[in-house]
């Protein structure tokens, strides 16, 4: 990668931050050569930001760190895109992205927030949470409600209810996203395969 950073008077270039899952923005910031390479060094973003006149590392304070998965430069050299997994809430607000429209969400990238919501309850499960229960009774049981809620939305795919339809795909998508946590699979993964078909 031979970046173009004499482009702009400052030195500094663009740098986009995309989800490396659900290919969200989730925020764009700076980088002069030191960060970018601190940045492929640790494998956590790191920008350079002009109001502390220093490197900073997406986190530091957090702990809301961005993991590196991939980094290019556009057909210019002049642009970066960073592909990345965030650890947490990116935007200063607690929003997952810098670019979120509280009137018209990114809908499909909540999928990506509802598998870490997923993970969270397994890791910290609290008293009387749902997700905890299932984990607690294992694969077998998981397996079981994914059959349920698939027979359940065929069910309701030859009645004319639309609503009742939407609520019992609700179900299936949900129990299926528990299905894929607990075999250790992300819904990027399954994206990636179907990708991969797509291909062929």
């Amino acid at each position: 990668m031979n970046l173009n950073f004499q482009k702009y008077a400052d030195g500094l270039v663009p740098a986009i931050i995309q989800d490396a899952e659900s290919g969200r923005v989730l925020m764009l910031g700076f980088m002069n050569g030191e960060a970018l390479a601190a940045t492929e060094a640790s494998g956590r973003v790191t920008f350079y930001s002009r109001s502390k006149q220093r490197l900073w590392t997406k986190g530091e304070t957090s702990g809301n760190y961005l993991e590196v998965v991939s980094i290019e430069a556009d057909c210019d050299n002049d642009t970066l895109l960073v592909r990345a997994r965030p650890q947490g809430p990116v935007c200063h607000t607690g929003s997952a992205t810098c670019f979120d429209d509280a009137n018209e969400p990114n809908k499909i990238g909540f999928l990506t927030e509802l598998e870490r919501v997923i993970a969270e309850r397994r890791a910290n499960p609290s008293e009387g949470s749902y997700v905890a229960s299932l984990f607690d009774k294992g694969l077998n049981r998981i397996a079981q409600k994914v059959g349920e809620e698939a027979v359940e939305t065929v069910i309701a795919a030859k009645e004319p209810d639309v609503e009742a339809f939407k609520n019992e795909a609700a179900d299936l998508l949900f129990h299926y996203l528990v299905l894929l946590h607990e075999k250790g699979v992300s819904l990027g993964e399954i994206t990636e395969t179907l990708a991969a078909r797509h291909k062929k």
